[in-house]
């Protein structure tokens, strides 16, 4: 079944502030396999002219993706997220997260599209920190996959070659 139209354009409120702290970073640009020094070095990012270590630029996917959270479990836009899959993701900076930051995240819903059969979602999270100054702009396309014909799930589907598929012990799918 399609999602709703009527939700494009709806707001989340913002999420409870987290603060950004220069551990979680570090663990972040390990897990990317990223060493710039920026995002351990105190001393260098304030070379940069940045007042602590700053965040790789997919760094504040966590905190856009759990923000996001909020319409994905909106039981009224009627999604199911078992049938979600991750389709794609894009950033805006203002500014480089940095570490001490304290930043929320409200969602709305951009836009839903319907293609083959798939309910495509674009969500918008615009970061703010603690003054409500802009960090950054984060789009997130989910992709609801389409629900299996109802044969597949009734035991009568056939493989590409027109044959009675058959999966596990004897079971006919």
């Amino acid at each position: 079944m399609a999602l709703d139209q009527s939700f494009v354009g709806r707001s989340y409120p913002p999420t409870e502030p987290y603060e950004v702290g220069r551990e979680k970073i570090r663990e972040f640009a390990d897990a990317i396999g990223d060493d710039s020094p920026a995002y351990r070095d105190p001393e260098v990012a304030r070379a940069l002219g940045y007042p602590d270590v700053i965040a790789p630029p997919t760094f504040v996917f966590s905190i856009t993706y759990r923000a996001a959270g909020a319409v994905i479990g909106d039981p009224a836009l009627g999604l199911d997220y078992t049938r979600v899959v991750h389709g794609d993701q894009r950033f805006a900076y203002r500014r480089p997260v940095r570490a001490g930051d304290r930043l929320t995240v409200s969602s709305t819903i951009e836009s839903i599209k319907s293609l083959a059969g798939n309910d495509v979602l674009d969500i918008r999270g615009e970061v703010l920190d603690a003054a409500g100054e802009h960090v950054v702009t984060a789009w997130t396309k989910l992709v609801a996959r389409a629900a299996e014909p109802p044969a597949a799930r009734d035991g009568n589907a056939e493989d590409a070659r027109g044959r009675a598929a058959t999966v596990g012990a004897g079971e006919r799918v």
